[in-house]
């Protein structure tokens, strides 16, 4: 069993992303960064590098790269693939919930094209819910960024609170800014719903 099975990040087995990631680094525990975007940039390119690639494929590595420099910085706990109570067909890719903030809600995008309007739709469903909710856009494509970026200032994509580039020191003062935040798994109902905890208990029994 790998250590992205053993943690939580993937469930079952047979995942040819799972394999492609594992075969990138023997074990990102390992993996020497000075920066988070540094850690995302070192993945992506040796990724690009060793793979042919596809847009599904691509969408799986992001997420594990994420989830894995989330458990690297010590983020925990998070959800993958998420549903959120009374939020019915909406599975979020990655979730935190913050004691001050509720459900912080992150869109792994490795393009946007015109993805990011679903991401918009599914964070004005969650605000809706809950209305101190965060809902962050991460993409590795600056210019589309900029374009999103445009048009939150306009008003026009609504939902979304940031888009954040993960190459980028934007996104260095992200996880920054999520480490001043409480984070804890919601109770006492289930608020967010996954068979997908990633925990600071299971880190430590890896």
């Amino acid at each position: 069993m790998s250590i992205l099975q053993n943690i939580g990040i993937v469930v079952g087995s047979d995942n040819k992303a799972e394999k492609i990631f594992s075969e990138l680094y023997p074990n990102f525990f390992e993996v020497e960064y000075d920066r988070p975007s540094e850690y995302i940039v070192k993945y992506w390119e040796s990724y690009k590098s060793k793979t042919i690639s596809n847009n599904n494929q691509n969408g799986k590595i992001f997420e594990y790269i994420l989830a894995t420099l989330f458990i690297r910085e010590g983020l925990l706990p998070f959800y993958l693939n998420a549903k959120v109570t009374f939020i019915p067909n909406v599975i979020y890719d990655i979730m935190f919930y913050a004691l001050d903030r509720g459900p912080i809600c992150i869109s792994a995008k490795t393009s946007l094209r015109e993805r990011y309007k679903q991401a918009d739709l599914e964070a004005i469903v969650l605000k809706n819910v809950h209305r101190r909710a965060l809902c962050f856009l991460i993409t590795l494509e600056e210019e589309e960024a900029k374009s999103i970026k445009r048009k939150i200032d306009a008003h026009e994509v609504i939902g979304i609170d940031e888009v954040i580039v993960a190459t980028e020191p934007q996104f260095d003062s992200f996880i920054f800014r999520l480490k001043g935040m409480t984070l804890i798994e919601p109770q006492p109902f289930e608020v967010i719903q996954s068979n997908q905890l990633i925990s600071k208990d299971k880190i430590e029994k890896k």
